[in-house]
């Protein structure tokens, strides 16, 4: 069986997205849509589909299923839209900026019983998978404490800042995911601190770059996140978990795993540049989880329901931090 996607969005994310779809022997790229018609010429010169307008893969017969990668603003009208046209829907995260928006939204997917996966692709990348699973084989015992550090070689371009909805809502909420996926268990109060390190202008905009924040699980279970836009090293991405009985962690990972040894010392290659190139096998992972669902053949997780959790961890973090205490989830919810 192959899925035939039409593809939303040519920008950064959506080139990783037509490269995964086309890399897959289950999947085909049939439409590329995008305001800009010189990102969507680019795409369709190198995998060899169509262009076409969103209302013309909106009414396709020969498009199975969307993968949305267009402005966050645009996200929960499109995931109705195409819910209502009776085609699988995989969106880049956040559903929208807004928590009653998302809630809207999938009441809709519910009541049209479409498929719909959010794009929290970290889930699949191999190194974490592998954590999850020492973890379920009980390695480590009882989880106890997770430590998350993610961290941007550098800030992105001030109006994508504008647009983003903020350094919780568009950076921590891979971690918020991913704390959620490893504590096993949901989260129930959020502490946050935020500070403008990198870039004054960043301030300017109303937003932060450099987070920490604490999550506190009903039992007690406590996990860490550090974001910063800037790491002068490279894409910092390490994740650690810790138990009753041990600890497993993942360290950073590097185009080329080497080590150079020499009078001078030991050197290593730097990290990978950006998520790009980081996380490309995480990115072929989740097509394929999502072509899968569609066949029935596993489920389509990380949900709706996973990206409306994650956007309420970013909500709480933004208000602990404006508010100078910790935030009870069920405030937000």
């Amino acid at each position: 069986m192959t899925i035939r996607f039409g593809l939303l969005g040519a920008g950064r994310i959506g080139k990783v997205h037509a490269k995964a779809i086309t890399g897959d022997a289950n999947a085909k790229l049939v439409a590329v849509a995008d305001a800009f018609p010189a990102a969507a010429q680019a795409i369709a010169d190198q995998y060899g589909c169509d262009i076409r307008s969103i209302d013309a893969i909106l009414a396709a017969k020969d498009i199975d299923a969307v993968v949305i990668c267009t402005p966050t603003d645009t996200h929960a009208d499109l995931i109705e839209a195409f819910a209502k046209a009776g085609k699988a829907i995989f969106c880049e995260k956040p559903i929208d900026l807004s928590l009653d928006r998302v809630k809207a939204c999938l009441k809709v997917v519910r009541d049209t019983k479409a498929i719909l996966m959010v794009g929290f692709n970290r889930r699949f990348d191999p190194h974490f998978v592998a954590v999850k699973g020492e973890i379920a084989k009980g390695s480590i015992g009882a989880i106890e404490m997770v430590t998350i550090t993610s961290r941007d070689p550098g800030a992105p371009p001030l109006d994508y800042i504008a647009r983003s909805g903020g350094i919780f809502r568009d950076m921590t909420i891979h971690d918020f995911d991913m704390a959620r996926f490893l504590l096993g268990e949901e989260v129930a109060e959020v502490s946050a601190q935020a500070s403008v390190l990198v870039d004054p202008a960043i301030g300017k905009a109303g937003d932060y770059d450099s987070v920490q924040v604490l999550l506190r699980t009903a039992t007690g279970k406590l996990a860490v996140i550090s974001n910063s836009r800037r790491a002068t090293y490279g894409y910092d991405q390490r994740i650690e978990v810790h138990g009753s009985k041990g600890a497993v962690s993942a360290e950073n990972q590097r185009p080329v795993s080497i080590e150079v040894a020499s009078a001078t010392g030991y050197t290593r290659p730097p990290l990978h540049d950006f998520f790009m190139t980081r996380y490309t096998e995480a990115y072929a992972a989740e097509i394929a989880t999502f072509i899968a669902a569609i066949a029935g053949k596993a489920p389509a997780s990380p949900s709706g329901e996973d990206g409306m959790l994650g956007l309420a961890l970013a909500e709480a973090a933004l208000k602990s931090v404006k508010e100078g205490r910790t935030v009870k989830v069920s405030e937000i919810l």
